[in-house]
């Protein structure tokens, strides 16, 4: 299997990614983890304002794709090499993981290495490791 690494649009992705947290630090104080904008949504305790902050970060992260199709006049393409189990299963790990772990990739790989948060060092060498554990595994020893 190969993977297809287009640099340009990989650094205007980014780029976009930080300029997205560091606006949402600077005008919130909130840090830009998806896993901990979207419980905020269904929080009962969440005060009104955070909520809609909230919900228009989330907003905007599910409009990227009719942005993207608006501006290139096609829908970005993606393809998964995996059985709708096993992506609902790979789905429950990931939220377990950012439960667990306190956070997810991004709030800890964007947001917390930039504030020099120890946990976010840790927390992200963690799933960058287990992520190339995991690659291999099932690119080289199991053949998927």
């Amino acid at each position: 299997m190969e993977t297809e690494f287009t640099p340009w649009l990989s650094l205007g992705g980014g780029m976009l990614i930080g300029g997205a947290a560091v606006l949402l630090m600077a005008t919130n104080g909130r840090i830009a983890g998806i896993s901990g904008l979207t419980s905020r949504l269904f929080s009962r305790s969440t005060e009104g304002e955070a909520r809609g902050v909230s919900a228009l970060f989330v907003l905007g992260l599910l409009l990227a794709a009719p942005l993207w199709m608006l501006v290139s006049g096609g829908w970005p393409q993606q393809w998964v090499p995996s059985s709708p189990v096993l992506m609902a299963v790979a789905g429950l790990l990931v939220g377990f993981g950012a439960t667990y772990g306190n956070g997810c990739t991004s709030g800890h790989g964007v947001c917390g290495i930039s504030r020099g948060s120890a946990r976010s060092i840790v927390a992200t060498v963690t799933f960058m490791a287990a992520a190339f554990v995991t690659v291999f595994i099932m690119r080289h020893l199991i053949g998927a």
